[in-house]
């Protein structure tokens, strides 16, 4: 055994024992109970960071745990390698986004085996491969062929300098957030798969996640958006047409005063043909926002049409508008609007002069006052012909009776959620297996055709995708006429919501998944991410998954059994002040701090030049403000069990990490104590047989909190994931293990007893350090095939108990008592006591108050 702890050596040779006898790679095996660990895939960005080392050693120590337990453990990792970011990497570096892709690849994985981490990498998949997107492509076949995909014109960002759509979330201020273009709002065809047909059982399936954190599963609820309202139609003045809206809040139909539709409804297009007010107003709409959260806090602008809708119940007409808060997307693309009632309706009614009238009342009767904003509250109808003095509940049924009867309206359950627009105009990315015929029709790509493959030796040019640019790339022909490829490719989403399944038979050639390897072990035991993640992966997951389960490739409803969502990890952040306003930002790791003794900044300097530099406190480590730590640099510095530690001690998962180059080292001086500890033990010679019934006091005291420890971090561990918990009981116990005494053989005995168990305790935390002092200790079989210590539930009875004496609420001694004593045996050992006789002179007992094995109170008077 080597005298002092060198982590590089234990570490780098375990990881090659690890490889070359592939310790983690499973089969499917009925004989026992299998348990599906997965941390969310990266995307190959070329360096991890703190997040992902967090994330991946959480599943680690969970999957060793289990291992431990004697499941049969599958914990894989791939590569979420699709994506816009590689394309600006490979414009920027001047490369194609393959080469880069896969030289990331090859480096993230280097850093993920230095960690030490568990993976089965047999089951490695990255989603760029043709064998991962073929499949991909076959099943979007089926489910067009199941009626669930189609393709319809639809509103997108478009950057007109980048020629692609962007998301809401690249639009900054109206620009692309690459180019710096003002964006446009444009109509592309783009293709949809139908998730609004299994809104309701995604929604009621959420009741049987019950351990998935309650407020991802609110966040998906909310985003589902199941409201139960009525569709109305509105005669258009003057026309054999009419519009159609949806609303919750039928009740105040009587209150509508205007509808208002969006820029690009068929009503606007036709007012605009003879209006230029309004063809330029529409025309402006085009630069629009298209989040809702954006819609709910910008201006509210609008154009009357001079058209009007005529009141399905009075006959009024009202005046229909153009406005920009109404999205063609949702629902109708028109809203009845009632300015009285309504906050955002009451904005634009205020601002163009419409008229507002309130047609609800307070339901304590008040009349609400609508001088500065809408009465938003339910309540009791006024104003509103025989539907006046209902509640909300009746004049909801009442006034939808009444529609219906007229033929003007019916009950219907509506969904926020939106049909999934999975159209991409960018070249990093699965190709859309489609057909574009001479004739305009579309047809699938035939199945002996698949993969439709994506050219990876290209040229970027920053522009335009290059499967876009080349024309003769689409070209192919269909039944013998020509045909051409869409070139549109996947969203990204596509390739994350399904790769949890393809671990499961990740080379399987003949289909999607082996169905008896993916039931065997789906569904997944325990999935781990960020909270960022927990609507649209998750959601577009849950629904994959459940179309799986319909063409018959899995048999469970869910994917993911439990969810835990990792918190961020936060350093500090310094900066100076640049000449031009900004701020120029530095690396923690460049910056000498000086504490005071609360741990507050006091200096700060720059290392490279001794001046200092100022403190922005804690935030999210990211490249904008340059205080990421790199993992590999603390590596070569502590170890890799050095970095498990702290991150499973500082903080418990779910909640947010503050890196703390002091915690760390204190990390790597706890492994040290632990490696001196087992030298010693060692050192004292081979113990004598453990013969528990010529243990001492102190012997009993000390494998009683073993065993206490060994329950402690059992459940820690395998039930409530309180990692930093489980870890502070086993530094309490190492701290009592390195005072213990070594002198006689029951000595020993405890001791090696309490050792060992300490090491496995370790294991899935620190699993190097571990297995190495493991096999110092002479154990020949290997510590994660040894199971997981038990606790001995009779060594965790206690034979005696420390009372603490009172006198009238002050301590004035304390007595050790057999555990079965009675309240009458441990006062006559009090009344024993020379500091008790003392107090209990001139005075008598009035009163005596006992709490069993803790504490004797003496009122005297």
């Amino acid at each position: 055994m080597q005298q002092q702890y060198d982590p590089q050596q234990i570490e780098t040779a375990l990881q090659q024992q690890w490889e070359a006898t592939n310790a983690f790679k499973v089969t499917e095996d009925p004989s026992k109970e299998k348990f599906y660990c997965l941390s969310m895939f990266p995307y190959p960005s070329g360096r991890l960071h703190m997040g992902h080392v967090r994330n991946y050693t959480i599943g680690d120590v969970v999957s060793r745990f289990q291992r431990m337990q004697g499941k049969n453990v599958m914990q894989p990792m791939g590569w979420d390698a699709f994506g816009l970011p590689a394309e600006n990497a490979a414009i920027n570096h001047k490369t194609a986004p393959a080469k880069w892709t896969y030289e990331n690849i090859d480096y993230m994985k280097t850093q993920l085996k230095r960690l030490g981490f568990g993976y089965d990498w047999s089951r490695e998949v990255a989603t760029c491969k043709p064998e991962y997107y073929r499949w991909e492509q076959w099943f979007f076949t089926k489910l067009y062929e199941k009626g669930l995909v189609y393709k319809k014109m639809a509103t997108v960002n478009w950057d007109p300098v980048d020629q692609c759509v962007l998301a809401n979330e690249q639009v900054i201020d109206g620009r692309g957030w690459r180019s710096g273009a003002v964006v446009e709002q444009r109509e592309l065809a783009q293709w949809f798969i139908k998730i609004t047909a299994y809104a309701e059982e995604l929604l009621a399936d959420l009741e049987q996640l019950t351990e998935w954190p309650e407020q991802v599963r609110t966040m998906q609820k909310n985003w589902i958006g199941r409201s139960e309202g009525v569709n109305i139609r509105f005669d258009i003045a003057g026309q054999q047409s009419d519009v159609e809206v949806y609303t919750t809040r039928p009740d105040t139909l009587y209150g509508v005063t205007y509808l208002a539709v969006a820029a690009q409804h068929p009503l606007a297009r036709q007012a605009a043909a003879t209006n230029p007010e309004l063809a330029a107003f529409i025309e402006d709409c085009k630069g629009g926002k298209l989040a809702e959260a954006e819609l709910a806090t910008m201006e509210k602008k609008g154009c009357a049409t001079g058209i009007f809708a005529i009141h399905p119940l009075t006959g009024e007409q009202l005046p229909v508008w153009v406005a920009n808060f109404v999205l063609m997307d949702y629902g109708s693309g028109a809203v009845m609007a009632v300015p009285g009632h309504d906050q955002r309706d009451y904005e634009f009614a205020t601002k163009y002069g419409l008229t507002i009238k309130q047609v609800v009342l307070a339901s304590s009767g008040d009349t609400a006052d609508l001088s500065l904003a809408a009465y938003t509250e339910k309540g009791i109808l006024i104003n509103s012909a025989e539907f006046d003095g209902l509640a909300f509940t009746e004049a909801f049924n009442a006034i939808a009776a009444k529609l219906a009867s007229l033929g003007r309206g019916e009950v219907k359950v509506n969904y926020r959620l939106r049909d999934w627009g999975v159209s991409r105009q960018r070249y990093w990315g699965t190709p859309i297996p489609m057909l574009n015929l001479a004739d305009g029709s579309v047809v699938p790509v035939p199945e002996d055709q698949l993969p439709v493959r994506l050219p990876e030796d290209v040229v970027m040019d920053g522009v335009t995708s290059p499967i876009k640019a080349d024309p003769e790339w689409a070209k192919t022909d269909y039944n013998g006429a020509p045909a051409l490829h869409e070139t549109d490719t996947f969203d990204t989403f596509m390739e994350s919501s399904w790769y949890y399944a393809r671990y499961c038979s990740p080379d399987h050639d003949k289909a999607m998944l082996d169905p008896a390897k993916a039931n065997y072990w789906l569904p997944v035991d325990q999935y781990i991410g960020g909270i960022e993640h927990a609507i649209l992966h998750l959601l577009y997951a849950r629904f994959f998954h459940k179309l799986l389960r319909d063409v018959g490739l899995v048999q469970c409803d869910e994917p993911f059994k439990r969810l835990l969502c990792q918190g961020m990890v936060l350093a500090e952040t310094f900066y100076r002040d640049t000449d031009n306003g900004g701020k120029q930002w530095l690396s923690p790791q460049d910056v000498s701090v000086e504490r005071d003794d609360k741990g507050r900044i006091t200096q700060a300097i720059l290392k490279s030049d001794g001046l200092p530099v100022l403190s922005a406190g804690m935030s999210k480590m990211s490249k904008s403000k340059n205080n990421g730590i790199d993992p590999q640099q603390v590596i070569n510095q502590y170890g890799a069990d050095t970095v498990r530690l702290f991150m499973m001690f500082t903080a418990p998962p779910e909640q947010t990490l503050e890196w703390s180059d002091s915690a760390v080292e204190g990390a790597h001086r706890f492994i040290k104590r632990v490696y001196t500890l087992v030298q010693d033990v060692k050192a004292a010679g081979n113990p004598a047989p453990l013969q528990v019934s010529e243990l001492n006091n102190e012997q009993k005291t000390l494998r009683r909190e073993l065993h206490k420890t060994i329950f402690k971090v059992s459940d820690d561990i395998g039930r409530r994931y309180t990692f930093n918990t489980a870890i502070a009981a086993i530094m309490e116990l190492s701290n009592k293990l390195q005072r213990a005494s070594l002198a006689t053989a029951q000595d020993k005995a405890v001791m090696h007893e309490a050792v060992l168990a300490l090491l496995q305790l370790l294991n899935p935390i620190t699993p190097h350090v571990a297995q190495y002092l493991w096999a110092q200790m002479g154990q020949s079989q290997g510590i994660e095939q040894t199971p997981w210590p038990v606790a001995d539930q009779l060594a965790m009875v206690e034979d005696e108990k420390l009372v603490v004496v009172q006198i009238n609420g002050k301590v004035r001694a304390k007595v050790t008592v057999n555990a079965a004593a009675t309240e009458q045996q441990v006062l006559e050992l009090a009344r024993q006591e020379d500091n008790v006789q003392r107090f209990l002179e001139g005075g008598s007992i009035r009163k005596v108050i006992y709490v069993p094995g803790k504490l004797l109170n003496l009122v005297v008077s």
